[in-house]
């Protein structure tokens, strides 16, 4: 797969190659946000020294505590893009194996290859999970600790290249329909792995159609998206990583789209497995901030009773 790294240039892969992890690249509605997606594709600057210190902090505390939590796999997710005007803290989400062949606690995820335009599945290190948020100041983690029999379960889907790939589609979209197999985003591939894993012994050899079937069948409800501007949806079609044919119409026309994330992911597995917890964590320039519970923290980054404060060093 591809080395642990901070850079492209460090990890050997040309800046063009890069592994864009690409989510959902409807940003926010405001001219800044639809900049940034739409030169997503043309590389982004390098983070500073004294960033990749504080996000290297970061993914040690990350780190940290999934070694604390004596399991071998979680579900993670990460803040990304502009998402806050659709009501959606995070854009991407995979799975952090402790047994990964790159690194421990690396990420199997979906992404996006800018020059060859199609998704690949991708093993990261958790320091580029952590850098691939796109915004130094302020961030988000959330780790879901699934009960042992599903994490077993879900873990030997995931170290398996032959179901990693079985799932995998010959399309991209970021904002792919959730119950359509013409295109796939990152969060998508993931929800279908879970169907994968924990669906009937019929699962075993299915396809993605059938993955989807049993995710409506156990409840499984995508994120809707509400968009207040058309425009968007026109605006898809101009970008290679965006497409809406794949949407009922009706959805079009009421200006939504029905999209998995990682919000629609961990109420599933909310529902489903209520015995699972979740860790979340914020961070800023000077502190993260770590919660325990379902309940999400507040905007800004602000600690609440009960919640851990560790100071960021600065070097």
């Amino acid at each position: 797969m591809f080395c642990d790294a901070l850079t492209a240039q460090q990890c050997g892969v040309p800046r063009r190659l890069r592994a864009a992890i690409l989510c959902l690249a409807l940003s926010a509605s405001t001219s800044a946000g639809w900049a940034s997606s739409l030169n997503y594709c043309q590389g982004d600057r390098e983070p500073t020294a004294a960033v990749q210190d504080r996000l290297m902090q970061v993914a040690s505390i990350v780190k940290t505590e999934l070694e604390g939590s004596g399991q071998r796999m979680a579900l993670v997710a990460r803040s990304g893009l502009a998402l806050q005007r659709l009501k959606q803290r995070y854009s991407h989400a995979g799975i952090a194996l402790k047994q990964s062949a790159n690194a421990p606690w690396s990420v199997r995820q979906l992404y996006y290859a800018c020059d060859a335009q199609r998704p690949r599945i991708f093993d990261q290190g958790m320091a580029g999970f952590v850098l691939g948020a796109h915004d130094p100041a302020e961030g988000y983690i959330s780790i879901v600790l699934l009960p042992e029999e599903a994490a077993d379960a879900l873990e030997h889907a995931a170290l398996d290249d032959r179901s990693a790939l079985q799932l995998l589609g010959g399309n991209y979209s970021a904002n792919a329909y959730a119950f359509s197999q013409t295109y796939q985003n990152c969060n998508q591939w993931l929800v279908e792995l879970l169907a994968l894993a924990w669906g009937t012994e019929k699962l075993a050899d299915a396809s993605r159609a059938q993955t989807q079937r049993w995710l409506r069948e156990a409840g499984y409800e995508p994120s809707v998206l509400h968009l207040g501007w058309r425009a968007l949806i026109w605006l898809a079609d101009w970008l290679p990583w965006l497409h809406t044919d794949d949407h009922p119409q009706d959805d079009l026309a009421a200006a939504q789209l029905q999209v998995s994330m990682p919000q629609s992911i961990e109420a599933f597995v909310h529902a489903r497995l209520p015995e699972a917890t979740r860790i979340e964590l914020c961070y800023t320039e000077q502190q993260v901030v770590l919660h325990h519970g379902w309940e999400p923290m507040p905007d800004g980054c602000q600690s609440s009773p009960g919640d851990e404060v560790l100071e960021l060093a600065t070097r």
